[in-house]
């Protein structure tokens, strides 16, 4: 049940990944370093005061310059590469118990492929968001984009079922409203 539970928090947090690289990152060590959340033994180094104070100063910046209108579109281009990356790592550093195999594996295909996903709905709403406010409606999406970093971090951590099931109810609609979009001047 603890490998379950493990994984199950693994993609809750590498789906915040897909919103913001550095929140869950930063909130995973602060978790750590107070005992609420346990790593992987190649990833204490998280809780350690020099990573916890490069993540704070990484999501402080992350989390600016999104409401810089020419500079969040140049961030998406970086971000999504390095948000499968950042989803990968944040699986493996809470999937305990398994082989090391399978643990890479499922932080690859499961992890990256979360954090994907995640990535390329926010990437395609503030695509929408530009074509439909002239850009004036990104600092909307950029606010909620950073809330569904910080609630879904926190909810991976305390209630980490509670986190999946608001990532695949999240990932449904996202996607099927994504999809909706692009069907729609299609047909026109």
């Amino acid at each position: 049940m603890d490998t379950l539970l493990s994984v199950v928090l693994g993609v809750g947090l590498s789906a915040a990944c897909g919103f913001r690289i550095f929140v869950p990152f930063f909130l995973v060590g602060i978790a750590a370093r107070t005992g609420h959340l346990a790593l992987g033994d190649s990833f204490a180094w998280m809780a350690g005061t020099p990573a916890l104070v490069v993540f704070a100063v990484a999501t402080v910046l992350e989390i600016g310059a999104y409401y810089v209108p020419w500079l969040d579109h140049a961030l998406d281009v970086l971000a999504s590469p390095s948000a499968v990356v950042a989803g990968v790592v944040m699986t493996a550093s809470v999937v305990t118990g398994l082989d090391p195999m399978l643990k890479w594996t499922l932080a690859l295909i499961a992890g990256g492929g979360i954090a994907a996903t995640v990535q390329a709905v926010t990437v395609g709403t503030r695509k929408v968001s530009l074509l439909t406010t002239g850009g004036l409606g990104n600092p909307v999406v950029s606010t909620m984009e950073l809330f569904g970093a910080v609630l879904l971090a926190v909810l991976a951590i305390a209630v980490p079922l509670l986190a999946f099931a608001v990532v695949v109810w999240g990932l449904f609609f996202g996607v099927r409203r994504m999809l909706r979009f692009l069907k729609g001047p299609r047909a026109a």
